[in-house]
């Protein structure tokens, strides 16, 4: 019988996270790294995903790379999984973590007359067809690993619907694109649980608001209705990742991991 540190380690395995150099994604970086992980972050911002992987070697001792990759673009998906199977022999975890397009659209109103379709678009393309397109590009490798393991990384807006007075007298938006598209994530998972079983796992972590700059009378009223009475760090993130990336979840697939102070438990 496997010791819990023997199964929770990474050695020897290699890990792709979507988003990689971005705030999730570096502290997911961190985690698997840590565990022992060969680390590949795809960023569509290729020279900060090729710094943090400098970063992440510098600091855990293990393999990490970044690669310049448009998710949303079937071409360069197919191509940098392939490259990455070719220089590093094999994918056994993929993290679909990468959350928005690249700035240039004006950002969406919070009332539905204020959003448009050309963000609805982008975003949607950011967060659904880029989970599909990576999933079905590493099926492959991740099959040939004895533990393929794929997380996706979701919201509680994929579960629950917003709170319109959260959002008053700010200039933040929820615009509907990201309910849906997270919805459609979590249904995703669903069904790659069941057409990908039983040689890979795939499951969601569904994160609560994670603190970064909002407006302080956000965050109050945010802090307010959370049960824990606080937003998310990324470090919050990270067990939730180890664990569904190692073998401690050997036996679990197709499931939503809420990590929201108890925020849907209202």
């Amino acid at each position: 019988m496997k010791t819990i540190q023997e199964m929770m380690s990474l050695s020897g395995r290699v890990a792709v996270i979507t988003g990689g150099a971005g705030r999730l994604g570096s502290a997911f970086g961190d985690t698997l790294a840590e565990l022992g992980a060969t680390v590949l972050l795809f960023d569509i911002a290729g020279e900060r995903a090729t710094s943090r992987a400098a970063e992440l070697h510098a600091r855990f001792g293990m393999p990490a790379f970044g690669y310049a990759v448009d998710i949303t673009s079937e071409e360069q998906v197919t191509d940098s999984i392939r490259d990455a199977v070719e220089k590093h022999g094999r994918i056994d975890i993929l993290v679909n973590n990468a959350a928005y397009a690249p700035a240039g659209l004006p950002a969406d109103g919070f009332e539905l007359a204020d959003q448009s379709l050309a963000n609805w678009d982008a975003q949607t393309g950011v967060l659904v067809r880029s989970t599909f397109l990576m999933t079905r590009a590493s099926a492959a490798p991740l099959s040939a690993s004895a533990t393929g393991s794929v997380i996706n990384i979701a919201s509680i807006y994929g579960l629950v619907g917003p709170v319109p007075s959260l959002y008053e007298n700010t200039e933040m938006q929820n615009p509907a694109y990201y309910a849906a598209a997270k919805g459609g994530v979590v249904q995703l998972t669903r069904y790659f649980s069941t057409l990908l079983a039983p040689r890979i796992r795939v499951n969601c972590i569904a994160p609560g608001g994670i603190r970064t700059n909002q407006p302080a009378e956000f965050q109050e009223r945010y802090n307010a209705r959370t049960p824990l009475g606080r937003m998310a760090n990324p470090e919050d993130v990270k067990g939730a990742l180890a664990y569904l990336a190692t073998d401690l979840s050997a036996y679990v697939t197709g499931q939503i991991f809420s990590v929201d102070g108890g925020w849907t438990a209202w």
